[in-house]
């Protein structure tokens, strides 16, 4: 018998030593690659000059994963080995199973031991993985900054400082989570011990005496952390009836406040009294029911605090419920304001006058000049016919921003022309072309946002390749973008291998890189680390291009860029190009940060998640040629960020030190401003009882606009970048706008814009229509304009010829006194996804007009007083933007008759060549020339 168990022995070694080996390889090939990954990331933190950032994040992150990993198995494997020595006289040493008819023996003690050791280093590793993937609340709960008092100060329930809801409470919560999840696997582990060692049976051999076996002391031990863990989280529930949304408000209610509160830490210490009654179990023989008794207490106090909880809000708060949750919506609106920033909103009345002269043209040519009428949809798929040169080349998005062009402000809008690998033709889909040959785009357009030319197509500022200037002294002298919004692959620079550049005629245009962005590849070790992370193992040793200074751009998608070194912000997913004042492209993004506990204030939806906090604290600038990325921060009284900072404080500069060529370009976020208007259309109501009733709700306005399918459906207003005088105000700035109308209503109310220039930045104002006026919104506008016979009729033609009317964005652009409304109007041919302008419509609250180019539907909208700015108020950009039409003669002289007469002759005449020519939209403008010198005609001979 020694020797057949000897032999057994040995020859289960060499299947342990195989199962150790099989192991060891799956363990160092994860672990190989895993390292392998840091260290690329490291290098490429250390190229940006972060190395600090990665090394900081990378140790809070294993750290937060080591603490919870050891915690966790020390915890379960501590409570396994003393279930063990509770159990083991009772676990039977092997365990018989059944397979069909075949009866096995299993051997229960040893695959106890084996699970007792795998099981809790599994839960061990998903439980630091999942603490280590929250490791930013940690982080934030580590550094947190004192918040003492300030505009807001302590909450007026619990009289905790701000920070312990934006630092504190959300690790606490965590922490408790955690804890509670052990506590179920406890209990689990527990009673699965007992019913392996018979616990069950011995308990009804003992029914007579009623006295808990020893097994029995695992499960009340386990039970009675339950229960304390329970109380724990019941506790900090407390504090989330200060997020908790009601009907009419969010935040803690009268409710709230007076029950449930005081009822859940009774729940707590009923729940902790219980606790004491199941630990009791593990001391003293005591009767089996008493782990049902333990909860007893908690659940009758449970059941009375929602008993008395319906009375209150039955009997004592919906008869007067005014009056009893008026403190409470007044906490909620002040603490909502100041959460959105909505502090920072100032009102002002706007008259919203009818009148052409209320307009003042004369007065407000700045704002005339700057109207946008290319909408950014159509302008991209014309660029996309007349710019793209290529088919690989693509202008994946358009900005709006403001530059000095011949000493004048000008508002204009840009495109960056980028490489689509994807558009390569397949013959041309290869590795060297896709990572050394074509690696970047090139140039951008500019063109103003009311440039036509008399084709109807945008006049550019900047243009072709390479890039073209019309005007003097606009200049870019890196055209090349190698990091972008379309450059989602990696690329190695600095090689042998020439670059394509831009196309020439019947040849290229080559270039090598010469900056120093990247990772330098180095030595061959160094070069095979970095291929094999990057997927490239078998190419980039053996290539003869690829030298020791050879560079590999990878990140180069900026959104992921940023994203990667700032995880813990949000992120604003539209980057816009700008043109620094050395003639380089930069990208310039708005970052964000955010919470979903900050005390009494209302949360709204931001993507995926719902907030209830955000402040644009953080705008980032990153080199469209070597990638640098600078973080710059504009809300240094953000306490978030203000973590942050101390956090990594090597990340984040001082607003102060952006360089002022850049600076010109910050503009008020969108994203920002879509929200805050969301909100400030309940929250503009600062009386509790108005806000209570819903007296004034605002909602942003609507519009008609173009569904996927190309279908017109109303959608919310976008909102519109303008360069305007504003109210009251003696210059131009650049402003972000959006008007409201009443809820469920179409006509306007009122309009915020968001202000991005000098000291002004960051701030918002909102302009408040008379309540007893009636202004038209733009569902109204579109209606006119549908109504409108001539109009509707001439649309009707062009979408029967083979073609079809695209009509642009509407926007409401206030000017001097009055709103002023205007809508391009495009026709694309069914063949051609080029749209040309072919009407401007513009409107005011009483009239409407059109015409076939800006000047010409300003002269009919404001008459022979706005023939002499109308070309004032044309964009002046080198190729005209049309014709103008003639002003119209006035006057009951014979000599003003005469003069009507031969007008009308002449548009007659004109009228009937352009029919002709098939220029519908200039004889229809001709025609109503015509019309309105009749009627003049007619009046005069009264």
């Amino acid at each position: 018998m020694p020797l057949m168990i000897e032999s057994s022995r040995r020859r289960a070694r060499p299947r342990r030593l195989i199962l150790f080996l099989i192991l060891a390889v799956v363990l160092i090939f994860l672990g190989s690659s895993t390292i392998l990954s840091y260290y690329v990331d490291a290098l490429w933190f250390g190229s940006l000059g972060y190395r600090e950032v990665f090394w900081k994040s990378w140790g809070l992150e294993w750290g937060v994963f080591a603490a919870y990993f050891v915690a966790t198995f020390v915890i379960l494997y501590g409570w396994f080995l003393a279930l063990w020595q509770m159990h083991q006289p009772d676990l039977p040493h092997d365990r018989a199973i059944f397979i069909g008819r075949q009866r096995l023996s299993l051997p229960l003690r040893r695959a106890l031991r084996i699970l007792g050791v795998v099981v809790p280093l599994g839960i061990a590793a998903i439980s630091g993985g999942a603490m280590a993937s929250e490791w930013p609340t940690f982080a934030l709960w580590r550094n947190a900054p004192s918040i003492a008092g300030g505009a807001i100060g302590v909450d007026p329930v619990f009289g905790r400082p701000l920070n312990f809801y934006l630092f504190t409470l959300p690790a606490w919560q965590l922490i408790a989570g955690w804890l509670m999840v052990l506590a179920v696997i406890a209990c689990v582990a527990a009673a699965g011990f007992l019913l392996l060692s018979g616990g069950t049976r011995a308990l009804a051999r003992e029914h007579d005496s009623l006295v808990l076996p020893l097994p029995w002391r695992g499960v009340s031990i386990a039970f009675a952390f339950f229960l304390v863990m329970l109380a724990a989280e019941v506790c900090l529930s407390r504090y989330t009836t200060l997020v908790d949304a009601h009907t009419i408000f969010s935040g803690v209610s009268y409710t709230d406040a007076h029950v449930f509160i005081t009822g859940l830490l009774i729940v707590a210490l009923a729940l902790l009294l219980g606790a004491g009654i199941a630990a009791s179990n593990a001391i003293l023989a005591a009767r089996p029911r008493r782990l049902v008794v333990a909860v007893i207490p908690a659940i009758a106090c449970f059941l009375v605090m929602h008993i008395i909880g319906w009375y209150v809000s039955s009997f004592i708060v919906k008869p007067n419920q005014l009056d009893r949750e008026r403190p409470y919506i007044a906490w909620n609106i002040a603490w909502t304001r100041h959460a959105w920033d909505l502090d920072r909103v100032t009102q002002q009345e706007f008259p919203a006058e009818t009148t052409p002269d209320a307009a003042d043209p004369a007065d407000n040519q700045a704002t005339l000049k700057n109207i946008r009428l290319w909408d950014w949809r159509a302008l991209q798929d014309t660029l996309r016919q007349i710019q793209e040169i290529r088919t690989y080349y693509d202008f994946p998005d358009i900005d709006i921003d403001r530059y000095t062009i011949n000493g004048e402000m000008r508002e204009v809008m840009l495109a960056a022309r980028e490489l689509s690998l994807d558009k390569l033709p397949d013959s041309s889909r290869n590795w060297i072309n896709e990572k050394l040959i074509y690696t970047h785009g090139y140039g951008i357009t500019m063109n103003p946002v009311n440039g036509f030319t008399t084709e109807g197509l945008p006049t550019l500022y900047l243009s072709n390749m390479p890039v073209e200037s019309t005007v003097p002294g606009l200049t870019i002298t890196r055209p090349e973008i190698y990091f972008g919004q379309l450059t989602s692959t990696d690329v190695y620079v600095s090689t042998h291998q020439q670059e394509f550049n831009y196309p020439q005629g019947q040849s290229n245009n080559l270039t090598f890189y010469q900056g120093t962005g990247g990772i330098v590849l180095g030595g061959l070790l160094r070069r095979v680390l970095i291929a094999a992370d990057r997927g490239d193992l078998w190419k980039v040793p053996f290539s003869d291009d690829i030298t020791a200074q050879s560079r590999l751009l990878m990140r180069r998608n900026i959104l992921n860029r940023v994203q990667t070194l700032a995880p813990f912000l949000a992120w604003d997913a539209d980057p816009y190009v700008v043109i620094g004042g050395d003639g380089r492209l930069y990208w310039m993004l708005d970052a964000f940060t955010t919470s979903d506990s900050y005390p009494y204030s209302t949360s709204y939806p931001l993507g995926d998640d719902s907030i209830n906090y955000m402040r644009n604290s953080v705008k980032v600038v990153i080199d469209a040629y070597n990638g640098t990325t600078t973080f710059y921060v504009f809300d240094a009284k953000d306490p978030i960020i203000a973590a942050w900072r101390s956090i990594f404080p090597s990340l984040f500069r001082d607003a102060a030190e952006m360089p002022q060529d850049l600076r010109r370009h910050v503009r008020y976020p969108q994203l920002l401003l879509e929200e805050q208007a969301a909100v400030y259309g309940l929250y503009h109501m600062s009386d509790p009882e108005v806000f209570y009733n819903r007296e004034d709700l605002w909602t942003v306005a609507s519009e008609l606009g173009l569904s996927d399918s190309g279908d017109q459906q109303t959608q919310t207003m976008e909102p519109n970048y303008v360069l305007m005088k504003l109210p009251g105000a003696s210059s131009v700035e650049f402003v972000e706008i959006l008007p409201f109308t009443p809820a469920n209503r179409n006509n306007l109310i009122g309009w915020i814009a968001g202000r991005s220039d000098g000291a002004n930045y960051g701030t918002a104002v909102v302009y408040d229509f008379p309540k007893t006026k009636l202004v038209d919104g733009p569902m109204q506008i579109e209606a006119r304009i549908d109504q409108n016979a001539q109009l509707s009729g001439q649309l009707t033609l062009w979408n029967q010829q083979g073609s079809h009317v695209r009509r642009g964005t509407l926007l409401v652009i206030p000017c001097g006194k009055a709103l002023l409304y205007a809508e391009p109007i495009y026709l694309q041919a069914q063949q051609s996804p080029m749209p040309e302008l072919r009407l401007v419509v513009l409107a005011l609250q009483d009239r409407l007009a059109y015409g076939p180019t800006f000047e010409s539907a300003m002269a009919a909208l404001f008459g022979g007083e706005a023939s002499s700015l109308t070309a004032a108020a044309a964009a002046p950009g080198p190729s005209g933007t049309g014709q103008t039409s003639a002003p119209v003669a006035t006057g009951g002289t014979a000599a003003g008759r005469s003069a009507l007469i031969a007008g009308a002759a002449q548009d007659l005449a004109d009228y009937q060549r352009l029919t002709a020519e098939g220029k519908l939209a200039e004889a229809g403008q001709k025609l109503e020339d015509l019309k309105r010198k009749l009627d003049q005609l007619q009046a005069s001979g009264k």
